[in-house]
Formats: C-alpha cells, structure tokens, sequence
C-alpha cells in the first residue's frame, strides 16, 4: 500500500468514527426523550461538539489529499467523504435539537404515549447504518435499497404533525408540548433525509451516477 493510500484509508476510518458518534447521539436523544433522561440529553450536546470536531478534522485531511492530484476513483473518494461528513455533522445537530426539546419536555406531564417518534427514529437509525454499511461493504445495491424507505419516515411525520394539531386545537394549554413533538419529529425526518442522501452518495461513489433528484 502506498502513502497515499494509507492516508486514504485513515480518512474513511475517521468518517466511520463520526458515523459512530453520529448514530449514538440520535439514540442518547431519543432516550432522553422516551425515558425522559436529563443526563443524556446534556450527553448528545457534548457527542455534538466532538462530531463538529470530526468534520474539521476530515475536511482538512481531505484537502490535504486533494493537492495530491489523486486519480479518478480517489477522487471520487474524497469528495464522497467530504459529502457523507457533512450530513453526519447534520445528523448531529438534529440529534441537538431532539435532546433540547427533550429538557423542555421532561418539565411536563408526557403529552402522550410515545409511539410514532420511537418509530421513526428506528427506521431513521437503520438507513443511516445500513447506508454506511454500503460505503464499508463498497455495496451500492444496499444503498438503493435504503432511499425508498425515507418514504415510511415521511407519512410518520405528517400523521403526527395531524394527530398533534388537532390536540392544539381541542386543548391550547396543549401547544407548548405539541410544538416541541413537532419540533422532534421534524428532526427525526430530517435525519432519514440526511440517511438517503448518504445512501445516494454511496451509489455515485461505487457506480459513478448522481441518482439525485430522480436521475437513475
């Protein structure tokens, strides 16, 4: 293996550690949510700082190998990372917002049983790992596999965002609760967003197509 090589290689490892700390501060979030935890809510802020710190990290290694006049496919590589750790820093600043809301939540009586929420967090988790088991595995098949599925996390929300109007209407003392679920949810689907568009990069990686916006 060359130098360069080696540095490539030590540049994936560094995004699959920020996926790690990704993945683990939407699960910190959404348990400070359901099990209405104060400490791991504080926790997801500090997995925060230390995932923006990864992307810093990655962004300059990744300009460093860029000034190396890599070839094609490493390239490809390169601006690949680059894409994937911009959503994984995303990522985590919407497991931010979940953990907030959760502190405000926790101040309260539960609002309701928590059904919806866990559930897309579930399907939001698993196209993000499995998109990232694509990139790992070099399976762009996988990665198609993940994008239909932000479709189910999109219903999920505005079946909630309903269900949650409706209760602001029937009762105001309601809206303060409702628009932090709200809040949540959204956050929730913005994180299967970012999941796809890791799977979408995967596929340009591996088969050099842009399949976004429809293309195939």
């Amino acid at each position: 293996m060359t130098h360069f090589e080696t540095e490539l290689q030590s540049l994936k490892e560094r995004l699959l550690v920020m996926a790690s700390r990704a993945e683990a501060s939407v699960a910190h979030a959404m348990e400070a949510l359901v099990q209405r935890d104060d400490d791991a809510a504080r926790r997801v802020r500090e997995e925060d700082d230390a995932i923006d710190q990864l992307e810093k990290e990655i962004d300059d290694h990744a300009i460093r190998l860029l000034a190396k006049a890599p070839l094609a496919t490493q390239l490809r590589l390169i601006v690949t990372t680059l894409k994937i750790a911009r959503d994984l820093e995303r990522v985590g600043d919407e497991a931010t917002t979940i953990a907030r809301r959760s502190l405000e939540l926790s101040q309260e009586p539960q609002l309701k049983p928590y059904v919806d929420l866990p559930r897309m967090a579930v399907l939001a988790r698993g196209m993000l790992n499995d998109a990232l088991e694509a990139f790992v595995a070099r399976d762009p098949g996988r990665a198609r596999e993940v994008i239909p599925r932000d479709r189910e996390v999109d219903a999920l929300n505005k079946q909630l965002y309903r269900e949650l109007a409706s209760f602001m209407i029937e009762k105001p003392s309601n809206i303060t609760r409702c628009l932090n679920l709200m809040t949540i949810s959204k956050a929730l689907e913005r994180i299967a967003d970012h999941a796809k568009n890791v799977a979408e990069d995967v596929v340009y990686l591996y088969e050099g197509r842009d399949i976004r916006h429809g293309g195939a």
